[in-house]
């Protein structure tokens, strides 16, 4: 018959491990007493808010007026119609009867002075 002092030493020599969460031991306290129910939801609701938190997407800008955007366009194709011109003046005379010296003749030749003369409408009777 094994003594006392043998079943000591085995018990002694065990190693205990908590498998779960919910079987660890319990948190500090934070206070000095003990939180209400009501303390601790509102505890874990603020956590929750905190951690799932999306900061806000800025505000989406505003598109300018149809007669800014109308006077940009203009203004995008001539510059654009510029630069065309300055390739074709660039060219060399290899390429001049060419089908991309046809093209860029086509679109320096275009009158962006029409569009530039049209004064689109404001709209809602404040013409």
């Amino acid at each position: 018959m094994p003594c006392l002092t043998d079943r000591l030493s085995r018990l002694a020599n065990v190693t205990v491990t908590i498998a779960s969460k919910s079987e660890s031991m319990p948190q500090r306290r934070i206070g000095a007493v003990p939180m209400t129910p009501a303390q601790r939801q509102a505890r874990h609701r603020a956590r929750l808010r905190w951690e799932t938190h999306t900061p806000p997407a800025p505000p989406a800008r505003r598109t300018p007026p149809r007669p800014k955007r109308w006077a940009a366009a203009v203004a995008a194709l001539t510059d654009l119609q510029d630069e065309y011109r300055a390739w074709l003046d660039k060219l060399p005379p290899s390429l001049d009867g060419s089908r991309l010296a046809e093209k860029l003749h086509a679109i320096a030749e275009l009158d962006l002075e029409e569009l530039q003369a049209i004064d689109p409408p404001r709209g809602y009777g404040r013409d």
